[in-house]
């Protein structure tokens, strides 16, 4: 039997999370998150492990609330690129009213590139969102929402091209409508294929 556990586990890891996305992973004190978290050294490392550990527990809670349930409901789509579209925005709102990042994101840009094992984690991460989206186009393709020709991994490429440019650059609060644009900006490219038409060249007598 597990041993019984005298503290909110949700709130704490909650807390955790919140500390990393303030401070990234290398910053964060092991004195920083017993403070958050309100739980003394042996509590925190008797629950969770080590600070690595803590770390990789608390990205997957974060993904779990937050694109997991976004790519859920991009597959439960009806119509793939309204789908799409949906998503985008749902990160632009929530990144223009945090100034704190994406705990995936702002990993990818420090801790991932110096420890193996957070480096898997982050681009597993980043992985299942461009999954998400190529299969997505996929299906937009297959209804004939998209023509045959579109190239489906370059598109959902640049779909989470874009989502990191607006996870990063919202901590420099430049405004919802500034990262909206930045959602058309990719939209449009998704859109374009459909709407252009070969311009027959003029016979040069």
């Amino acid at each position: 039997m597990g041993r019984y556990r005298s503290f909110d586990e949700t709130r704490a890891m909650d807390a955790a999370i919140a500390c990393f996305r303030e401070r990234g992973f290398h910053a964060a004190s092991m004195r920083d998150l017993e403070r958050e978290m309100g739980l003394t050294s042996s509590s925190l490392y008797n629950a969770f492990g080590s600070k690595k550990e803590l770390f990789l527990s608390a990205l997957d809670a974060y993904l779990n609330a937050s694109s997991r349930r976004r790519i859920a409901l991009l597959d439960a789509a009806e119509d793939p690129l309204a789908g799409i579209e949906a998503f985008l925005f749902s990160v632009v709102s929530v990144s223009a009213a945090d100034r704190c990042g994406c705990l995936l994101v702002n990993s990818a840009a420090s801790a991932a590139a110096l420890d193996k094992d957070i480096g898997a984690a982050v681009r597993d991460g980043l992985g299942e969102v461009e999954a998400a989206f190529a299969r997505t186009l996929q299906r937009a393709v297959a209804a004939g929402a998209l023509p045959e020709t579109t190239d489906s991994t370059a598109l959902a490429r640049t779909l989470l091209g874009t989502i990191v440019s607006i996870r990063v650059l919202s901590r420099s609060a430049p405004g919802e409508a500034w990262l909206r644009s930045l959602a058309d900006g990719a939209l449009t490219q998704i859109h374009a294929p459909a709407n252009t038409r070969a311009t027959p060249r003029k016979r040069v007598s």
